[in-house]
């Protein structure tokens, strides 16, 4: 049955009828983009029920062959650029023959990646199935970031979370048998987004440390080499309803029910600007994404989704003048937003096998590259 009913990021969801054709309004502030009489509670409700959901659809997603691997082992770090003062997980698959790194003194790549959900649901084994390919293929750490969510951690929470544990895994290099000099950020969708906003954010904290005035102890050599980022959320600026409109099938894309938690959850309080650079990476100026942003961007985008375009224009402004980034872009076609998280408990979804292999072999030929 599941294989009739169109799924987001696991979730079997009904599809819905484009209803908002016409014209569209720029959404300046978080305010002009949600209903900002929801309550917080109600969102943290709905969040909650969604959740329950997902978790069902992702262990029907678990039970086709392959099998995907589980965590080698999980860190608890504490969050120190948030507001929002606690800690979050981070899930560690490791290649074979990491248990001996010690011995040789090998150290290993590293993809360190965020699962999708909206920024509101999901967790840091959804993407296990891609972190095979990143063991098999690139002979490197995969690293799932556990990032706090929305709505108890609304924006930019899982922004700082994510540039926190880039941080963590910098200073802590040695001792997880990492080579800082070869990282790569990788995410699905939310987390798509934080793939290229947590580069954004490590950057500027970066600039923070070089105060003279700061204390804080140096952070060591380090390299962040490529982002690889599927089906990202890239400007927020444009509006929800204008995307789905747009969209070459907007039956396809995620229901208004589903965006609207979303959003109301993560965008908070309300005079967020819609074109913050933590937030939408594609309104961020040429200096700061010439400066932030890796030499290497991969970007995977779904033809069903209401997402490609601004993925697309977004990978085609990293590659003109001036920002000159080394891009490659491969829309999946016929596909929907979230497809390679189908439920389907037989068989994996199409297109998976071939596409993450060729995503790995890139960062594998990314890692190296010789300086």
């Amino acid at each position: 049955m599941t294989g009739n009913i169109p799924t987001v990021e696991g979730i079997p969801v009904p599809p819905t009828k484009p209803k908002d054709e016409g014209s569209w309004v720029r959404p300046e502030t978080a305010n002009d983009a949600i209903n900002p009489s929801q309550s917080r509670w109600y969102l943290k409700a709905q969040a909650s029920a969604l959740r329950s959901g997902m978790y069902l659809g992702m262990t029907l997603h678990y039970m086709a062959s392959p099998r995907p691997p589980n965590p080698s082992f999980t860190l608890t770090i504490p969050s120190l650029l948030s507001k929002y003062k606690g800690t979050f997980t981070l899930q560690f698959y490791t290649p074979k023959g990491y248990e001996d790194a010690a011995k040789h003194g090998k150290r290993y790549p590293a993809v360190v990646n965020f699962h999708g959900g909206g920024f509101t649901i999901g967790n840091g084994t959804d993407d296990a199935r891609f972190a095979r390919y990143v063991l098999d293929t690139c002979d490197a750490v995969f690293v799932s970031v556990d990032y706090r969510l929305a709505p108890e951690y609304p924006f930019p929470t899982a922004v700082d979370d994510a540039a926190d544990a880039l941080f963590y895994l910098i200073r802590q290099s040695a001792d997880l048998h990492i080579n800082p000099m070869k990282l790569a950020t990788s995410g699905f969708s939310a987390g798509g987004n934080i793939a290229i906003t947590a580069t954004l954010r490590f950057n500027e904290h970066l600039k923070e440390l070089a105060d003279p005035e700061n204390k804080a102890p140096p952070v060591p050599d380090h390299k962040i080499r490529a982002i690889a980022t599927w089906y990202p959320v890239t400007d927020y600026s444009v509006s929800r309803a204008e995307k789905r409109a747009t969209c070459v099938k907007p039956e396809s894309t995620l229901p208004p029910a589903m965006t609207n938690l979303f959003d109301g959850s993560y965008l908070y309080p309300g005079d967020i600007k819609m074109a913050h650079p933590w937030l939408s990476p594609a309104r961020a100026s040429d200096d700061e994404l010439k400066e932030a942003i890796p030499q290497n961007v991969l970007v995977y985008t779904c033809e069903w989704d209401m997402l490609q375009k601004e993925g697309e224009a977004f990978a085609k402004r990293l590659a003109a003048e001036p920002l000159n980034k080394t891009v490659h872009h491969r829309m999946i076609p016929g596909v929907a937003h979230g497809w390679d998280k189908s439920p389907d408990p037989l068989k994996p979804a199409m297109h998976t096998q071939e596409v993450y292999t060729d995503c790995c072999r890139k960062l594998l030929a990314i890692f190296n590259a010789v300086d």
